[in-house]
């Protein structure tokens, strides 16, 4: 087990949510049928009831098109189960516009000061919170090639919206 892991063990709800993830196929059968989007999110309390491990999953789909699942959290599967990361790994939707990219991510607890954005090449990588309690990292892959020098973000209510020019 990695420093940055926490066992979960035995926990019956979270082996459960792992099984159940096979449900998901049918829920995104009736998500692309109503054209929506659909969230869940629950919490593993530690002690104190401090929230130890978040996870959950987003479906979205326009009409007609195919639903796309999404997990976001810091529970992760592993080798030897299921294991609590520290970093949490945020909703991150990403739009081809036009003549841009759109990205927005979903940060609660973070400071606009927290956040660091790269980009490689055609990859988005987004870094928030390393200082604070709440820690995210997540790597995205762009489905055009933008100008990194173009990048427009803004930051309000946790939440990031950034939009480079394609070139």
């Amino acid at each position: 087990m990695k420093k940055d892991e926490i066992e979960i063990g035995e926990i019956p709800f979270v082996g459960g949510l792992l099984k159940g993830i096979e449900k998901l196929v049918d829920l995104a059968e009736r998500v692309e049928q109503a054209g929506g989007e659909i969230k869940k999110r629950g919490e593993i309390l530690g002690q104190r009831g401090r929230a130890k491990g978040v996870y959950g999953f987003s479906i979205r789909t326009g009409i007609g098109g195919q639903p796309k699942i999404q997990t976001f959290g810091n529970i992760k599967e592993t080798k030897k189960g299921p294991r609590i990361i520290k970093t949490r790994e945020p909703i991150v939707d990403v739009f081809d516009e036009k003549n841009h990219i759109l990205i927005i991510a979903e940060l609660p607890g973070i400071t606009e000061q927290e956040i660091k954005t790269i980009l490689k090449q055609d990859i988005f990588v987004l870094e928030a919170g390393q200082e604070g309690e709440k820690k995210y990292y997540k790597e995205v892959l762009l489905p055009a090639k933008v100008s990194a020098q173009s990048e427009k973000r803004t930051y309000k209510n946790g939440i990031l919206e950034i939009k480079f020019k394609k070139v």
